[in-house]
């Protein structure tokens, strides 16, 4: 089991911000134990271009980000996914397709960058306090003893990281 890649699936409504930062961080945090995906119920069909900037500017590689339908994940021949996690409130309380493995799941939702209104430089913080948001969550669960921990002691710590929004600023 220690050598097993467990796939995740980041759950948006648009994957054009939220999703799209969590799958780049976990692929970088977690190369060699985790490999992530992104998906929205109602793509937008484009990334946003502030969350492609930040991406870019933390040396992340950005040619994996493209907006894609949830279902692509729910079909015959999809990557079977271990944990499915949403990252925002709308997708979370949306009828979601049955994911073929039954992975765990949970709900991490954080504010949407995409919907903040003001300058170019709150805007851009936005995205950057999105970032850390996840990425702090995201680290966590990449610390968690996998294969020590039972399933309902897996999903109590899944459920907590959720929980646990770190404050802005």
């Amino acid at each position: 089991m220690s050598d097993q890649i467990f796939n995740v699936l980041f759950l948006c409504t648009g994957n054009s911000a939220r999703s799209i930062i969590a799958e780049a961080i976990l692929n970088r945090v977690g190369a060699g134990k985790f490999k992530a995906f992104s998906a929205g119920s109602h793509p937008k069909g484009e990334v946003h271009p502030y969350a492609l900037q930040l991406l870019k500017t933390l040396n992340h590689d950005t040619s994996f980000a493209r907006s894609k339908d949830w279902n692509k994940f729910a079909v015959p021949g999809a990557p079977e996914m271990n944990f499915v996690f949403t990252v925002c409130d709308n997708a979370a309380n949306e009828s979601c397709p049955v994911w073929p493995g039954q992975p765990m799941t949970a709900h991490w939702g954080v504010p949407d960058p995409a919907a903040v209104e003001g300058t170019e430089a709150e805007k851009h913080l936005a995205f950057a306090d999105t970032y850390r948001m996840l990425n702090n969550r995201i680290s966590i669960f990449t610390s968690l003893p996998m294969n020590t921990l039972d399933k309902l002691a897996l999903q109590k710590r899944l459920d907590e990281i959720g929980r646990n929004l770190p404050k802005a600023g």
